[in-house]
């Protein structure tokens, strides 16, 4: 740190959040089932890593379950990394191309009206895209009982 630079206590405390939830994350069972691993995240951004490896249908490419796995871990990432309490309401997906091999999801927050967010996932082999992922999620806020 440089010395007489500012020191900003809601950085800290929002990175340590972040910290927080990329480790419960990384942790959960699913997670850990399924070998998938958040490699970066912030508000609204969430970057989610899985080999193919024992998740290969009859066909040998990667079983769109395990891709929608992916999508959806980097979607609520995304939209809870905060702090900020959502919950999916909708979801879409679309297979664009087979995969066999390691997967990167990458999440971006595309719209945020104050209740719903809106999320853009894309999902990679190396360069090329194999999935894409829309997914609207609900702010829970203290008081509501909708979750």
């Amino acid at each position: 740190m440089t010395a007489g630079a500012p020191v900003s206590r809601h950085t800290t405390t929002q990175e340590q959040i972040v910290r927080e939830y990329i480790a419960t994350f990384n942790q959960s069972e699913f997670a850990v089932l399924l070998g998938m691993r958040v490699v970066d995240a912030h508000d609204g951004y969430a970057r989610v890593e899985m080999d193919c490896t024992g998740k290969l249908n009859p066909d040998a490419v990667a079983h769109g379950g395990a891709i929608f796995s992916l999508a959806d871990q980097a979607f609520g990432i995304a939209a809870n990394c905060t702090g900020i309490h959502r919950v999916a309401v909708s979801v879409h997906i679309q297979y664009l191309a087979p995969a066999k091999g390691a997967l990167v999801a990458v999440a971006h927050r595309v719209e945020d009206n104050g209740r719903c967010d809106m999320y853009r996932v894309l999902v990679s082999e190396g360069i090329r895209t194999v999935a894409t992922f829309d997914g609207v999620a609900f702010r829970i806020t203290p008081g509501n009982n909708a979750a």
